[in-house]
């Protein structure tokens, strides 16, 4: 981990690249919702209302399957006490942002109501640039 951010495990076949990444501030709140709801979980989907926003759930609450692709996986423990995050996006919003490097950030805001973050009065959001290698589609 850089100082500014955590970069992803690669997780799609044939990639050895990190698609996604966390900013420090975002692993900082993460690590709270950790302790207050044990292991997480991010899913971004396509959706209506807050369906464009990562949503942070608790492992396993957001049922994946199909239809879904495993982006990144994170580990924001340290060597004592690994905590273990994925990062999952429905195969269709992947098939628009394939091409794009996501980090997430956290600002100030409500987010969804379904998201872990909401009581604390914060919200992941994305910011995305541009992937300038060759990148394939799942």
């Amino acid at each position: 981990m850089s100082h500014n951010r955590l970069d992803a495990a690669a997780t799609l076949p044939g990639e050895d690249f990190s698609r996604v990444a966390l900013t420090a501030v975002s692993i900082e709140l993460l690590q709270k919702l950790w302790k207050q709801h044990g292991p997480l979980m991010f899913h971004q989907s396509g959706g209506c209302c807050d369906g464009s926003s990562p949503m942070c759930y608790p492992a396993g609450e957001f049922i994946t399957g199909d239809s879904d692709v495993l982006l990144g996986l994170f580990d924001i423990g340290d060597r004592e006490r690994p905590q273990p995050l994925e990062f999952w996006m429905s195969r269709e919003q992947f098939n628009y942002w394939s091409h794009t490097h996501l980090t997430v950030d956290v600002v100030n805001g409500r987010g969804s109501g379904f998201s872990v973050e909401s009581p604390e009065g914060k919200r992941f959001l994305i910011r995305s640039t541009l992937m300038d290698w060759n990148v394939s589609t799942v």
